[in-house]
């Protein structure tokens, strides 16, 4: 079968693949003392990308989804494509270009690892992360996890260890082994849920699920193994053993990297997965959805409150906010209509509550890579390798870090001035208490208690009184591709918390 590919919709991928080849060959005729330059040549990579899917929508593609890799309609009558580029994949492709832009410019000259090989395999990452997003069949979805996950282990391996803490080595050894068990597990449950639709295609698997009758204990098992390789990715409990690890063996703007751009290619696969392929199933999953979302976010939160380690903190702040991201997809409902534009991710049609989560991961991007960014920029500059202690009166040594970063914790808890976390969470708030979902709500109320009080903890120390230790410890100035970095996440952070509308849109 002859397959027309339409490569206007797969630019920005193609972009970002070809830009992994360059820098490689570029590195080997690349002088080592001019190795750094390779971060600017990645970000003009990134660029390029981001133009590519600002002239998508300006194409119109937000309105009218440009379908690529279809296959003709099978038995159900449903036109089945692999890859979708629409309102929802744009939106996200979007957020992880700039995120993984934001991580590169993160990585100062002085940052002890092979540069080539290090910015190679991010776009190699990221391109399996932008497919993940557009994905519209089970196989995409894996081949696009896989190319994800894999470069990611040497990312976490470039760690060096530090104040007694895991090596990189030690972490990505624990990484890959866990990442292997979960994708495993997935598609093991792919599997059954092929076995009994007879199709990988979202459209085809939900248009026979729409037909009662068939196998539901072979059906809910497979669903169940498929949604866990998902939570895997997206740390939520119980698969966020490796989270916290990982994170403090890896270099800082590689756990910036997996806390941001690859979490949310998780949660666009699982998204995909539920609003599309499940959708009809969404009734029986929404519970087990809601548990997840509630176990996540308590667990995350209560061990964030004993952490000491800023990359610690960070790391089971993310879990908690995962919890967070998962509560809308808790209360999404299904009616039966729209069958076969639904099932190709039509935009507008993958369901109200999702535009809660994604708003959240558009908020929560700009200000968890702003933290992790002053985190990096600092971690040269404190003594004692990061320790929460060592923030402590951070506004009298280095007051463009401190202030910023004080920003940003506010917005992590929610608080003014930092509204973009306020309107975050009210709209997660909203869409639960919508869904009938009270008991929840209750839930991440208190949950968003308990967070305050380790946010507001750091971002008061930044301005309590210096001993006499502090005072005398020099401040050394910080690299221009970490500034910019925050910066960038400041300007963003600002703007949304100015204007969030367009992040709900």
């Amino acid at each position: 079968m002859n397959q027309s590919i339409d490569y206007a919709a797969i630019m920005p991928v193609l972009i970002v693949a070809l830009g992994a080849l360059g820098v490689l060959l570029t590195d080997l005729f690349t002088p080592d003392e001019r190795k750094g330059d390779l971060a600017w040549l990645t970000a003009g990579v990134l660029v390029i990308a981001l133009f590519a899917e600002l002239g998508l929508w300006i194409g119109g593609v937000a309105n009218t989804p440009r379908l690529t890799f279809c296959a003709t309609p099978g038995h159900t009558g449903v036109l089945g494509c692999s890859y979708s580029a629409d309102r929802f994949s744009l939106t996200i492709q979007t957020l992880l270009l700039a995120g993984t832009l934001l991580t590169v410019l993160m990585a100062p000259r002085r940052f002890k690892v092979p540069f080539g090989e290090y910015h190679f395999l991010i776009l190699c990452s990221l391109t399996g992360a932008l497919v993940m997003a557009a994905a519209r069949d089970f196989i995409t979805m894996t081949v696009g996890l896989e190319t994800l996950s894999l470069p990611a282990y040497a990312l976490v391996g470039f760690g060096r260890k530090s104040g007694g803490e895991v090596t990189g080595a030690e972490a990505a050894l624990k990484f890959f082994l866990m990442s292997v068990a979960s994708t495993a597990v997935m598609l093991f449950g792919i599997s059954l849920v092929y076995g009994v639709t007879g199709s990988v295609y979202f459209a085809n698997v939900q248009a026979v699920l729409h037909v009662t009758g068939y196998h539901a204990s072979i059906l809910a098992t497979g669903m169940v193994l498929t949604l866990a390789g998902f939570a895997f990715k997206v740390s939520a409990v119980p698969f966020h053993f490796w989270t916290p690890e990982v994170y403090v063996g890896a270099p800082v703007p590689v756990a910036a990297y997996l806390s941001v751009v690859s979490k949310t290619a998780g949660f666009a696969g699982l998204i995909l997965t539920l609003e599309i392929a499940f959708r009809t199933e969404i009734h029986n999953l929404g519970t087990l959805i809601a548990i997840l979302a509630a176990i996540t976010m308590t667990l995350g939160n209560v061990v964030a409150l004993r952490q000491r380690s800023a990359v610690r903190l960070l790391a089971w702040s993310t879990i908690g906010q995962a919890g967070y991201v998962l509560v809308p997809l808790a209360v999404t409902t299904w009616n039966g209509t729209d069958l076969g534009r639904e099932a190709v991710g039509a935009a507008g049609n993958l369901g109200p509550a999702v535009t809660a989560s994604v708003a959240y991961l558009v908020f929560y991007a700009a200000m968890n890579l702003g933290a992790f960014g002053v985190v990096s920029a600092l971690g040269g500059t404190l003594p004692g390798g990061g320790e929460l202690a060592d923030y402590r009166s951070l506004s009298s040594r280095q007051p463009r870090a401190a202030w910023p970063l004080g920003l940003f914790l506010l917005c992590l808890a929610g608080l003014p001035p930092g509204l973009m976390g306020l309107f975050a969470k009210v709209a997660v708030f909203r869409a639960v208490i919508s869904g009938g979902l009270t008991w929840l709500a209750v839930v991440m109320a208190v949950n968003v208690v308990i967070a305050l009080f380790y946010y507001l903890r750091w971002a008061a120390a930044l301005f309590a009184p210096a001993t006499g230790d502090q005072r005398s410890t020099l401040s050394r100035s910080i690299p221009l591709g970490p500034r910019i970095a925050v910066g960038l996440a400041l300007v963003v952070t600002v703007f949304f918390s100015l204007y969030p509308a367009p992040a709900f849109r």
